[in-house]
């Protein structure tokens, strides 16, 4: 009997640790699963930086639940400036796990009122290619040294004039993946060229007098030339600003040709997940 029990005792020890090893196994498991299902909340925050002396006031929103690093989208604003549009947009894609910049194209924030103002300040922009771009490029070092963002995973996004700025830095050639343009103009201070790298979409209302015809032929016809890969979307029935609620009223007030589709902009919004996953 006494060896007997000498004999089952070692395989005791075994069953015992091979028990312990289990169950750590299983807790281990168990804190990986919590991780994974932590849900996302989002945190936005002002962010301030510089571009030749001009204070720039920016919007970086992220999902602070997850320690990975994830590509990095900035936002570009309608030509009214740097507006709590922007910034929902840069949480809706916070939402989607990405990390955005809602940046400053004016300087100290700078909002415009009229659409007399809003016209001077994106001439002001468009008109000196030089200093927008490092403007642009002074928002995209921020978003690239966040601890959050894969630097090497970065898309920019636009409305109106922020769709122009987006599309015309990437023709310029700048190091984005994707480029996606909402009610954009397309007839660009720099048109497409070899220096293209970034996937490109253009979401349009079919009925948008701000954007001729001929434009978009020539737009086209530039990007097919090169065999970019993009893609062009005219939703019909569907004006400019066609994405922004706050268009209806605005159109009334200055007699613009404003008007907001939640189906254009679902749809929009939805090509551009698409975009999104096929860059990164």
């Amino acid at each position: 009997m006494k060896y007997l029990v000498l004999l089952f005792f070692p395989f005791l020890i075994l069953s015992c640790n091979q028990n312990k090893s289990e169950n750590k196994t299983t807790v281990e498991e168990e804190q990986t699963e919590v991780a994974v299902e932590k849900p996302v909340k989002v945190k936005g925050e002002q962010i301030d930086y510089v571009s030749d002396s001009l204070k720039m006031k920016g919007y970086i929103a992220y999902d602070e639940n997850s320690e990975e690093k994830r590509p990095g989208v900035i936002i570009v604003h309608e030509w009214w400036g740097h507006n709590d549009y922007v910034r929902e947009r840069a949480k809706m894609l916070a939402e989607l796990g990405y990390v955005a910049m809602a940046v400053d194209m004016y300087g100290d924030g700078k909002l415009a009122s009229h659409p007399d103002d809003a016209g001077k300040f994106a001439m002001s922009v468009m008109g000196n290619i030089d200093s927008a771009t490092k403007r642009f490029n002074a928002a995209l070092e921020i978003l690239k040294s966040q601890k959050s963002v894969d630097p090497d995973k970065i898309a920019a996004i636009g409305y109106c004039f922020g769709g122009s700025v987006a599309l015309t830095m990437a023709n310029a050639g700048l190091d984005l993946d994707a480029v996606a343009a909402f009610h954009s103009g397309v007839q660009l201070p720099v048109m497409p060229s070899d220096k293209l790298k970034a996937k490109i979409l253009v979401c349009n209302g079919a009925d948008d007098p701000f954007v001729s015809v001929e434009s978009v032929n020539a737009f086209k016809g530039a990007l097919d030339s090169l065999k970019a890969d993009y893609k062009y979307i005219a939703y019909e029935n569907t004006t400019h600003s066609f994405t922004s609620k706050a268009a209806d009223s605005l159109g009334k007030k200055f007699n613009l040709p404003l008007a907001y589709n939640k189906d254009a902009d679902e749809k929009s919004w939805n090509a551009l997940q698409e975009l999104l996953k096929e860059a990164f």
